[in-house]
């Protein structure tokens, strides 16, 4: 069983639980699923907008502890005072440390879209994702059906939810709906979570034009960012990069400030 075959069967017993101890109707009568989404596609097509998704992340399954020590609250403040356009917050805590709390808190930390980053596979997740906060949710095609993947983004457009569809090779393409707001272009391999930085470039003109397309993993530096917004990215998920720092929102605000940097001279010249 590889890597992402264990996620998947921790995660139906966890689904399975949940459904028990937080049934579908008590997550509908939340205070956080009564409110509005904030929109993670109009946030990154501001004028001002870099595209950075910030992700808060404590342990990923191949590098082991990132970072357990940071404080989260601090962290996701100090991401949206760098002018992130987003946070991603990890809720799978078997393989990351994560858990739905911490989106709930990020919520009530931040006005600015949040992405829940998990392992969906059931629609019940869906409806959690909005008690919990989220804004917008991810979908990962390598182990949804297109059907699943129709069905899912339509459940989560008719609660105001926006939906990353996550690719990692060509054939997955064609699982694409026409109702998805964003694909993602995942440069990890999910059963091995080795990264190849050439495989975002390799997939975004196989992508129809009318997507909005945002870049994941392996992203370190500014030359990487304006390299893949070339190739027609809007958006760039980092996480890792961030969090392995001691400061994660100072690295943040570094990589931010540098491509404004860069912006500004590039504008002046011209």
């Amino acid at each position: 069983m590889n890597l992402l075959d264990k996620i998947i069967s921790v995660k139906q017993k966890e689904v399975s639980k949940n459904r028990i101890q937080y049934p579908i109707q008590k997550l509908e009568n939340s205070i956080l699923f009564n409110r509005k989404p904030l929109s993670l596609v109009r946030s990154i097509e501001e004028k001002s907008s870099v595209g950075i998704i910030a992700e808060f992340k404590r342990k990923s399954p191949s590098k082991g502890i990132i970072n357990d020590t940071v404080s989260m609250e601090k962290v996701v403040k100090d991401y949206e005072e760098a002018g992130v356009s987003g946070i991603s917050i990890l809720t799978d805590y078997s393989f990351f440390y994560g858990k739905n709390e911490n989106l709930t808190k990020t919520r009530s930390i931040v006005s600015i879209p949040l992405l829940r980053k998990d392992f969906i596979i059931d629609e019940y997740q869906i409806i959690e994702s909005k008690s919990i906060g989220s804004d917008v949710i991810l979908l990962i095609a390598e182990i949804l059906s297109k059907k699943k993947i129709k069905d899912f983004t339509s459940l989560a457009k008719s609660i105001d939810l926006e939906v990353i569809i996550e690719i990692h090779c060509e054939k997955e393409i064609e699982k694409l709906t026409e109702n998805s707001d964003i694909i993602g272009i995942n440069n990890r391999n999910l059963r091995n979570f080795l990264v190849d930085f050439k495989n975002c470039s390799k997939l975004v003109s196989k992508v129809p034009k009318n997507y909005m397309k945002i870049a994941e993993s392996g992203i370190t530096d500014v030359e990487s960012i304006l390299h893949l917004r070339k190739k027609g990215f809007k958006g760039f998920l980092i996480g890792e990069n961030f969090m392995k720092d001691k400061d994660p929102g100072k690295s943040c605000r570094n990589m931010i400030q540098a491509l404004k940097s860069y912006e500004n001279k590039n504008h002046n010249e011209i």
